[in-house]
């Protein structure tokens, strides 16, 4: 029997309340959607990168028990915040590694969603987390809607329903956002750092 969004977000909501048990039975039905996930992070990095899928999975599980008292909204909303996990766990290591050796060019990223499952050259996480951060501090959900639309994955309908906006809020913003992390992608990249 197939799993519902409903039986996840009711197993988020009682895991939130302290139930360890709802953990156990939430891990299983959301494992195969969180592999997809990591493993579309993963296609982006390079072909000897140390960190695999299942270490990336297995070091999200770590961080998301952190994150218990969480009061989770419904499924899009703990993929959204597992994706901004996966994030950051990769842009750590990719730091960790930049600094241990600095050089190379960064190449521009684009932000179209076919490019994330193509095995395009691995893009410059560095740079566009900090681009992110930047758009974040001018805009926050224009930030959050790359967020949830490129690496999170989700659809319009699922990333209006975390961002409680409408669906053409959501296409406004993914618009506008792709232009302005280009652009700042593209400066960043001519000016080479």
């Amino acid at each position: 029997m197939p799993t519902t969004d409903h039986e996840i977000s009711n197993l988020l909501k009682a895991w939130s309340s302290g139930d360890e048990h709802a953990l156990e039975k939430l891990t299983p039905l959301v494992y195969a959607e969180l592999h997809r996930a990591a493993h579309r992070y993963m296609m982006g990095e390079r072909s000897e990168h140390t960190l695999q899928t299942t270490a990336l999975i297995n070091e999200l599980y770590l961080r998301l028990v952190d994150f218990q008292q969480v009061d989770w909204q419904n499924r899009a909303h703990f993929f959204g915040i597992c994706a901004q996990l996966m994030r950051r766990i990769l842009v750590d290591f990719a730091r960790a590694r930049s600094s241990q050796k600095r050089a190379g060019d960064i190449p521009i990223l684009p932000l179209d969603q076919e490019l994330v499952v193509s095995g395009e050259p691995q893009p410059d996480l560095v740079a566009l987390d900090d681009a992110l951060k930047s758009l974040a501090a001018v805009d926050e959900r224009k930030s959050r809607v790359v967020e949830l639309r490129f690496f999170a994955g989700l659809n319009v309908q699922e990333t209006a329903e975390v961002l409680r906006v409408s669906c053409e809020t959501v296409m406004r913003d993914w618009k506008l956002a792709k232009a302005w992390l280009f652009r700042e992608l593209s400066q960043e990249s001519r000016n080479g750092s």
